[in-house]
């Protein structure tokens, strides 16, 4: 799609997810010009009417550590009058192919449904955790050392870039994104949040109702971790709980003086492998696990990823080498993309045999869980 389809971009999302409100529509606009114009949104049409409409994000994500590209969906929309036709499958598969043309290896989603990202090899595999905070226990977490921490904006996005790839190849974090340097200037410029950023990690919270909200805290220390949620926590006089979006073994969680009871919800993100070989290539591993294994991997949607693989392991590096087809049946590891996809994520070889994910032989599980072994999550939608 191009600029000349704005107008109908613009319709087809008002039906389906309602208007844009007027005082964000300059902001939705501001973002969704640059990807037209980079080819960035596909459209199914029936003769000049657009009958479906998705948009493929450019984003970098961490895998035990390692940075690399992501395809990330959104905006996938389809008018009423075309539902229920194949219109989203075909969206979906185009979408995977023009992935791998931007040169991603991987993609990942938040599905509005399951069945249809599925058919097209999306899988579960994380989440966005958001947890209730009494605002009054942050406020308990004290400083502890001397941490300089100034208000920031859009002239910050470089630096916020750069400080997220020291930051989670630091953690050896797996699953959470990277806006460019482009659109974190746009965010960083929101009149309404609270900006703060010190020299190992940044806030980003707003008022949300009656409540504070925290979007984003990555701090690189503990005395960062706790200037910036005592900082938060220091509108404990005027509201009483904090919603934050955190990682699931966020230090914060273990900050707290009191721990017992809480209010969670997790929103789902599903995942998938779009180039086989790419994909291990680019991810980091544990420097400890060791892996020799060869699998099959059946793919619907790309030819090229289905086939024999062999996975290796070592040094915190991998290789997925495609192997010739074989005489005869293959008793070894054989997945799905879907299943492939999944254990990508970290999630086990025993959750992916009893889900129908994954069959053949196991003598490779444990090898398989300590290579890929991972606890995605994302602190950001899109």
């Amino acid at each position: 799609m191009t600029t000349d389809d704005y107008d109908d971009l613009l319709d087809v999302r008002r039906r389906s997810f309602g208007p844009v409100p007027p005082a964000e529509r300059e902001s939705w606009r501001a973002l969704v010009l640059p990807a037209l114009n980079e080819g960035r949104y596909l459209g199914v049409f029936e003769g000049s009417r657009l009958a479906g409409a998705a948009r493929v994000r450019a984003f970098t994500q961490w895998w035990h550590g390692r940075p690399q590209p992501l395809a990330g969906v959104a905006g996938v929309t389809v008018n009423p009058e075309y539902r229920g036709k194949g219109v989203g499958t075909r969206l979906m598969r185009a979408v995977v192919e023009r992935a791998a043309g931007l040169g991603d290896a991987v993609s990942a989603l938040y599905p509005a449904t399951t069945p249809v990202y599925r058919a097209t090899g999306y899988e579960h595999a994380g989440a966005r955790h958001l947890v209730t905070i009494p605002t009054e226990a942050l406020r308990e977490i004290r400083p502890s050392g001397d941490v300089p921490v100034r208000r920031m904006g859009a002239g910050d996005a470089a630096e916020v870039v750069a400080l997220l790839h020291r930051l989670h190849g630091a953690a050896r974090s797996s699953g959470p994104i990277s806006w460019d340097e482009r659109t974190w200037a746009h965010w960083l410029s929101q009149e309404d949040d609270f900006l703060y950023l010190a020299p190992d990690g940044y806030a980003v919270y707003r008022w949300d109702g009656d409540r504070m909200r925290v979007d984003n805290l990555v701090a690189g220390s503990p005395e960062t971790a706790r200037a910036l949620w005592s900082l938060v926590g220091s509108a404990s006089s005027v509201t009483k709980t904090v919603l934050a979006v955190v990682a699931p073994d966020d230090p914060v969680l273990w900050l707290l003086r009191e721990r017992s009871e809480e209010r969670l919800t997790a929103v789902r993100w599903m995942f998938r492998v779009v180039d086989v070989e790419a994909a291990v290539e680019r991810r980091g591993f544990p420097p400890g696990a060791a892996l020799d294994a060869t699998v099959e991997v059946e793919d619907t949607v790309r030819a090229g990823n289905t086939g024999r693989w062999r996975l290796t392991v070592a040094d915190g590096k991998g290789t997925a080498t495609a192997l010739p087809a074989g005489a005869g049946s293959f008793a070894g590891p054989r997945l799905g993309i879907n299943g492939l996809s999944a254990l990508y994520a970290g999630v086990p070889t025993v959750t992916l045999r009893r889900s129908g994910l994954l069959s053949g032989d196991d003598s490779c599980d444990e090898a398989l869980d300590a290579a890929f072994a991972a606890r995605p999550y994302m602190l950001d939608y899109f």
